[in-house]
């Protein structure tokens, strides 16, 4: 697949959520959905858990206090956000930054997986445990952050969320340390 006719699919797959109205009450209070951002062939798709308030207004995911974190790192494996794609499992903003149910994150998980289905990356890194459940469910983050696993050909590597390390200092090294296995596996 060329990058412009993922970039077209992509385009599509954005609109249905939209014309199939998924969440309708979740995106009645969000400013606008939040699709995903980055290249649309990446070997890499980073996978949140919903946008928060910078997002909403923005419309791309990761430019808060969290995205700031996750540029520092990608920059500490030779790597810059264009070179990523990036997305959330829920592609609207929950009111008060609430986390997201598990009935929304069950109606995006559709949309989530074409999306990287459409992409097609080696590798999909969850951030924070919304996104790993969807896909490694049934494990505490706190036991598999950084341990790669293969599920259907593509490899999952759970790593802690950006804000954790943001909240609770003592967490930054490990998400460094889980960030920096990341060249190895691509």
């Amino acid at each position: 697949m060329t990058t412009s006719n993922n970039q077209k699919l992509l385009d599509e797959l954005k609109a249905s959520i939209i014309t199939d109205k998924v969440c309708p009450e979740l995106a009645k209070e969000a400013t606008q959905l939040v699709f995903g951002d980055g290249s649309p062939s990446s070997r890499i798709v980073f996978v949140g858990e919903a946008p928060g308030k910078k997002e909403d207004e923005t419309g791309l995911p990761f430019v808060g206090a969290s995205g700031k974190l996750l540029n520092e790192l990608l920059s500490k494996i030779g790597m810059l956000r264009e070179d990523i794609y990036i997305t959330n499992i829920v592609k609207y903003r929950p009111p008060e930054n609430r986390d997201p149910s598990k009935e929304e994150k069950t109606a995006f998980l559709p949309y989530l997986k074409k999306q990287i289905d459409i992409i097609r990356p080696k590798i999909v890194i969850t951030l924070g445990r919304h996104s790993m459940d969807c896909f490694l469910s049934k494990r505490k983050i706190s036991e598999v952050h950084g341990q790669p696993e293969v599920v259907d050909g593509i490899t999952y590597l759970p790593l802690y969320h950006p804000a954790a390390a943001l909240y609770n200092g003592s967490m930054r090294q490990t998400l460094i340390d889980d960030f920096l296995k990341i060249p190895e596996l691509i």
